[in-house]
């Protein structure tokens, strides 16, 4: 086991520092996303590589990915790790694309003088491809 040196954060300081409460880290652990080591006492010890997986994990679920996913990113053996990758990234270029239309369309009420949006002709463009399906 390592000393508490190279180890030296415990559950309640991660969780602390990364703002989530330490049940979160302790589920991240039962499903195999971390491995914080154990001192003697059986506390978990997170060092550095613990954190960095904590701080991909955090960004990885901003980013939309479920666990599952983040999984197998993390997972240096997981055969199926690069279309789980690209299936994330088809999923980002779609919610992007929704972010542009929406932001457009607020955009366009923000300017529009019509008091009810719906009724603007223009405002109504922004959501064709969701009429079209009528």
């Amino acid at each position: 086991m390592k000393s508490n040196a190279e180890h030296p954060w415990s559950v309640g300081d991660v969780a602390a520092r990364v703002d989530l409460p330490t049940n979160v880290l302790r589920h991240w652990e039962s499903v195999g996303l971390l491995r914080p080591e154990r001192d003697a006492a059986g506390r978990r010890r997170y060092g550095e590589d613990e954190v960095v997986r904590i701080a991909v994990i955090q960004r990885s679920k901003a980013a939309g990915m479920t666990l599952e996913q983040i999984g197998v990113m993390l997972d240096n053996g997981a055969r199926e790790r690069h279309q789980v990758l690209q299936q994330h990234l088809d999923d980002i270029d779609r919610r992007m694309e929704e972010m542009r239309r929406s932001k457009a369309m607020t955009e366009h009420a923000m300017r529009c003088s019509a008091h009810d949006i719906a009724t603007c002709p223009r405002f109504r463009a922004g959501v064709a491809d969701v009429l079209a399906r009528f």
